[in-house]
Parts: structure tokens; C-alpha cells; sequence
């Protein structure tokens, strides 16, 4: 029967002159995509969901966990030193969680209501793989897994993530989830800021945890806030503190930078979360960074140190210049030998070392082989202009990249690469007895210049 069925088919298409059905069938404009904030919110239900992980002061012994459900649950985590086989479950130590049951002013609601849990586990052990899952003692997570940092400077791999920001679950995913596929074992992913668009929009931040899904719940999220994640005020959008649960490890007494500005040191790296935003328009909070930052940098054991932020020193935009965060920072970055500053906001790519002194967005820079490297990525589709203002070593317009960072004791090997997993750029930071990093340009592969 199907065979007479395929000569009937072929027959009738070849007295149409071999034209195909695909062929016949007129073309369909794509229908223009649906904001986010646009649609119905989708409320919680009692299931757990948006489980993320976050690294604390002590990530070789601590791990923090939190995530949300329908208000009225309890929030619980069983946990257990991770086994080759299922017999850790018999293991299993079960915390408390602390709740918030919340009502929040959302975009696409009059009235929304959830309950955020988190929790910080403690007396882990460094350099092991634990199991966890969350829930209400009823209904539970998969089991699923971290490692928590050694106690030393061992090598390390973390992935650095510019702007999601806009389409985030259709278009900017595919940066995150190529991220994973060449660098499955990170140890941590930072996000410079603009995770989403509207701080408002609850279904953007349920886009943004979307994307990374299971991936958020295994490996330690670390964003810094950008201006997409304040309001009018400058306000932080109150789910950003219910969402994550980050190191309080910012300026002592100052609630307004709790968990915004922060720093954690693993294995060899100071990183270090500046609170970009607040450099507009909010003196007293400027100061209070510059002088806890100017603190960290001139107590630092480590032997590489990492800024990062969401608006750059030097743009790739000549009409976006960011003075008052240069004028504020980079005589700090200059006097402690900062290595590597990771930034966002730009929509394009760029990257460059820069020596010290005093320098305009459009002044005299030029790529240098010694100093410190500032970045400017994106990961979301958003994109704008790339001027050359000549400070930059690399450039590209129109491109979304992650870049994966290889840390250690002797070298810090920094890759960009495309949405596609081709390779950008890369280069190798190391250092003399003078304390100076020096930048040596690799060879990318697939590189088209």
C-alpha cells in the first residue's frame, strides 16, 4: 500500500513540472516576537523552581542554594557527599531553609506572591562533590550536584557572560548553553549586569533562569547588577536579593550595597563585584566602594585579581563614555596592578591592555603588551556600533561570545568565543617579579583576519 501510494505522490508531482510541495507553499513572514513583559505572569506553583546556586566567602567549605515556590510551602535542602552509586541518599542531612513569602510589584501583575528560599550549607569539605535537592519535605528537585572549591591555589576554570539582557530564553540561551558545551566543568559563571530588560518583569527573570535551567542548579551563578536591574531611584529591583543568595562581603554597615558589591577569593583569583550603577548619581556610595575597594586591593594574597562590573572604563562607543566610574576607579587599578577588568553595556566586543596613568575614552590609548586587560562583551542578541577608539588589541561588531578563563598559579588563559563556538581571541596573562602582567596575543583558531 505504500509503495502505491509513493507512485501516486511522484506522479502527480511530476505533472506539476517537478515543482516541490515546500516549493508551492508561499512564504510565511516571521511574526514579530512577543515582549516577555507582555505576556500573563506565570505564577509559582508549589514544585521547586529558579533553583540557583551561589558561591559564599568560603567556597571551599560553604555553598549557598536558593529557589522559589507558591507562597505557604516550608523550604528544605537534603544533602550528602556525592557517591558513584545511589547509596548517598541514605546520607542525606536535611536543613531549614529561610522563606520569604513575599508580595512584589510585577510588570504583568497588579499583585504577585511567591516564597523565596535559600540557604548557605556549611562544614562542607574542600574539593568534593556533594548532592542536593530542595523541596517541602513532599514534593522534591532531581538530585543534583556541585564541587566546592580547594583550600589552594589549584587550576580553575570560570566563564565570564556579558549582557543576556534582551530575548533571553530565544536568542541569548545559545550563548550560555555553547558556553557549557566548551567549558562543562566551570567552576563558576559571572554575569556583568542586564541580565534582563525590564528589572520589573517577572517573566524576563523567569526567561533569564530559563535559559540556564539545570546548569544554574550545578554550577555557582556570581552577577554584578547593571542599570537594566535598577528602577527609578536608583532602586535594585527587590527580587534580585530574594533570587540569589550572593556574599555579604562588601562595605561593612552599607545595606545598600549588600550583595551587589562583593568579593570572593578561589583558589588563587580575587574577584570582585563593583556596583556599577550606583557610580551615577550617588556620591555617598561612590565613596563608600572606592574606599572598600582601595581596602581589598591593598590586602590581597592572591596572586591574580579580577574586577568586574557592568559599565566599562573605556567604551567601544564614543557616545557612551563612563568618566565618573574611570576618574573613580582606574587610579585604584593602576596603584594595585588589577589584571583583568570584565565589563558589559556596549553591545559589541572588545578588548585590550592599558598602562597607567590619567587617559580620555577617546584619548591617546593604545593596546599595550603589560598592564591591565579590560573587556567588553555581550551575550543577548542586542547589539550596537564598534568604533575603534584605539585602545583595543580586538574588536567585533555584531557578535554575541562568552569567554572561558583558565586560572592558574603560573597564567591566566583567556578565550572569547561566538555564539557558535568559534574561537574570537585569546591571549595568556603572566607575571614577573615586578608584579606586572604581561599579555601575549594567541593565535585563535578559525580566526578570519
Amino acid at each position: 500500500m505504500k509503495t502505491t501510494h509513493a507512485l501516486m505522490l511522484g506522479a502527480a508531482l511530476a505533472a506539476l513540472g517537478g515543482a516541490s510541495l515546500a516549493q508551492d507553499r508561499p512564504a510565511r513572514p516571521e511574526p514579530a516576537p512577543v515582549q516577555a513583559s507582555d505576556r500573563p505572569v506565570v505564577p509559582p506553583t508549589e514544585q521547586p523552581e529558579r533553583i540557583i546556586l551561589n558561591l559564599t566567602a568560603d567556597p571551599a567549605h560553604e555553598m549557598a542554594v536558593t529557589w522559589r515556590t507558591a507562597p505557604g510551602a516550608v523550604g528544605l535542602v537534603e544533602y550528602a557527599e556525592a557517591q558513584d552509586g545511589p547509596d548517598f541518599i541514605q546520607q542525606a542531612v536535611r536543613v531549614s531553609a529561610v522563606t520569604d513569602d513575599a508580595t512584589i510589584a510585577v510588570r504583568e501583575a497588579a499583585e504577585f506572591r511567591a516564597a523565596y528560599h535559600s540557604t548557605v550549607l556549611k562544614g562542607l569539605k574542600p574539593e568534593t562533590v556533594y548532592a542536593y535537592r530542595v523541596g517541602d519535605g513532599a514534593r522534591w528537585s532531581e538530585w543534583l550536584q556541585f564541587r566546592t572549591a580547594a583550600t589552594t591555589a589549584e587550576p580553575f576554570t570560570f566563564l565570564y557572560m556579558g549582557d543576556m539582557q534582551n530575548n533571553i530564553l530565544s536568542e541569548a540561551s545559545r550563548t550560555m548553553r555553547m558556553a557549557f558545551r566548551k567549558a562543562g566543568d566551570a567552576a563558576f559563571v559571572i554575569h556583568a549586569g542586564d541580565l534582563i530588560n525590564r528589572h520589573d518583569s517577572d517573566n524576563e527573570w523567569g526567561e533569564w533562569f530559563a535559559a540556564g535551567g539545570f546548569l544554574y542548579a550545578q554550577t555557582p551563578q556570581m552577577p554584578t547588577p547593571g542599570n537594566h536591574e535598577y528602577g527609578r531611584g536608583p532602586v535594585l529591583n527587590p527580587q534580585w536579593r530574594r533570587q540569589y543568595t550572593l556574599p555579604e562581603t562588601g562595605p561593612a554597615g552599607v545595606e545598600k550595597l549588600k550583595e551587589t558589591a562583593w568579593t570572593v577569593d578561589y583558589q588563587g583569583l580575587r574577584l570582585i563585584s563593583v556596583d556599577a550603577p550606583l557610580f551615577h548619581g550617588d556620591e555617598a556610595m561612590r565613596g563608600e566602594m572606592v574606599r572598600w575597594l582601595d581596602g581589598l586591593l591593598a590586602n590581597n594574597p592572591n596572586r591574580w585579581t579580577a574586577l568586574f562590573l557592568h559599565f566599562p572604563l573605556f567604551s567601544i562607543d564614543p557616545d557612551r563614555d563612563n568618566s565618573r566610574v574611570r576618574d573613580a576607579l582606574k587610579p585604584l587599578i593602576d596603584k594595585y596592578g588589577v589584571d583583568l577588568v570584565l565589563q558589559a553595556h556596549d553591545h559589541g566586543y572588545a578588548r585590550g591592555a592599558i598602562g597607567t596613568g590619567p587617559m580620555l575614552n577617546a584619548g591617546p590609548a593604545r593596546p599595550s603588551d603589560h598592564g591591565s586587560t579590560y573587556v567588553v562583551s555581550v551575550a543577548g542578541p542586542k547589539m550596537y556600533p564598534v568604533a575603534d577608539l584605539g585602545w583595543a588589541s580586538r574588536s567585533a561588531s555584531r557578535t554575541q561570545t562568552f569567554q572561558t578563563l583558565d586560572v592558574s598559579p603560573d597564567a591566566v588563559v583567556y578565550r572569547a568565543f561566538t555564539a557558535t563556538g568559534r574561537e574570537l581571541d585569546a591571549f595568556r596573562l603572566t607575571k614577573g617579579a615586578d608584579g606586572v602582567a604581561r599579555v601575549e596575543t594567541l593565535a585563535a583558531q578559525h580566526d578570519d583576519e
